[in-house]
């Protein structure tokens, strides 16, 4: 099928579904997915081969992390992570034992209990920054704290990857994982100094060039992210580091002006590839597990941060507000699951039981932040914020 058509599909059929969800009242993020279970190859096969999209929907991921970057002055970044740190920790042990203790009391083979267990421990980075309004993500404290908390298991998350990847062989080669943890300071020294001896001057110099200005920002964000690949990092952490090293930048915010539509652009993909990569023939099998382990993160992951948060000295309503924001598994969990999957130490049903749970928790955690708190994509005048 030719690109251009599979385009087609996808954002004509989110236009016309999206309609049907702003008379409804319903989050535009559902529709993505909802669409690619629908047209996918698992459903009516309009869209049989996906691999693209989900190449196309990586950028996305890329795209975020590194705005997030940009959002973060090193300075406070450091504050927010030590404040963070003890909540990611221990929340990250309960969330784990939950996973870990459900798939083993069903069954699951010790390795896949702890790989379904390690999906458990994430917080979706998209969808608590896209519901996040954008004052509040850049000039209130909730935002810096739910920042620091995402970005540490985002940390968590690349070094679980690092261990899988370390596992192609079979099993976890210590040698690679230790060039991994060396790597990521490594690419920050090489990402700080060409960013204070090449890339603010280049900046400086031809800042009235918009159009020069988006394409080095881009440029900078990839080649990052591919050096970190080749370091035996993430693409994803490459961003990040792209990103907050370019953060004191008199115009980062102008950058990441620029690159929020491109971001979205490519979420939209990211959430298509999400409905699209699940296997509807095996629900029967998974269904219920998938239910009950949706119900307890979703009901755990909230009670959890707000008693963590709270022992932060914060505030009980920002407890709660941060908790529910978090109430649901993550896209490092998805990356987990297809990367356990592929290398043969997790089943088709862990995997389908692991993306099962993100789409259920990603649907009703995303209703919860609409319809309770103040978010961009609010059915509600009152809880609306952009």
């Amino acid at each position: 099928m030719e690109l251009t058509h599979s385009f087609f599909l996808i954002f004509t059929g989110a236009a016309l579904l999206g309609c049907l969800a702003m008379y409804t009242k319903q989050p535009l993020l559902i529709v993505y997915i909802l669409l690619g279970a629908l047209i996918g190859p698992y459903g009516l096969g309009w869209i049989e081969e996906v691999e693209l999209m989900e190449q196309a929907a990586e950028i996305g991921i890329i795209f975020l992390l590194f705005l997030l970057g940009l959002d973060m002055q090193p300075s406070a970044l450091f504050h927010v992570l030590k404040k963070a740190s003890d909540v990611t920790v221990f929340s990250s042990i309960v969330f784990f034992g939950a996973g870990f203790g459900a798939a083993w009391a069903w069954g699951f083979p010790l390795t896949e209990a702890a790989v379904i267990g390690a999906a458990m421990m994430f917080s979706s980075t998209i969808i608590g920054i896209k519901l996040l309004p954008t004052t509040v993500l850049h000039h209130k404290h909730t935002g810096e704290l739910m920042i620091g908390l995402l970005l540490l298991q985002d940390f968590l998350a690349i070094f679980v990857l690092l261990i899988l990847f370390s596992a192609e062989s079979g099993s976890i080669s210590y040698v690679d994982l230790s060039k991994a943890v060396i790597a990521l300071p490594l690419l920050g020294l090489i990402a700080y100094l060409t960013t204070r001896f090449v890339l603010l001057k280049l900046i400086a110099r031809f800042d009235r060039t918009q159009e020069f200005i988006f394409l080095l920002a881009i440029g900078w964000c990839l080649g990052i992210a591919e050096l970190a690949k080749l370091m035996g990092l993430s693409l994803e952490i490459g961003a990040f580091v792209a990103g907050i090293t370019l953060a004191t930048s008199p115009i980062s915010q102008f950058i990441a002006l620029s690159l929020k539509p491109l971001r979205d652009f490519f979420l939209v993909l990211f959430f298509f590839a999400v409905g699209a990569g699940f296997n509807l023939h095996m629900i029967s099998e998974i269904a219920l597990y998938a239910v009950i382990l949706s119900a307890l993160i979703l009901l755990l992951k909230p009670v959890v941060f707000r008693f963590l948060v709270n022992k932060q000295s914060e505030s009980i309503s920002l407890s709660w507000d941060v908790g529910f924001r978090l109430g649901q598994i993550s896209e490092f969990s998805l990356l987990i699951a297809f990367l356990a999957f592929d290398i043969g130490i997790l089943s088709e049903r862990g995997s389908m039981l692991i993306q099962a749970t993100a789409i259920l928790t990603f649907l009703v955690s995303s209703y919860i932040v609409i319809f309770n708190y103040p978010n961009p994509l609010a059915v509600s005048d009152k809880l609306r914020r952009d």
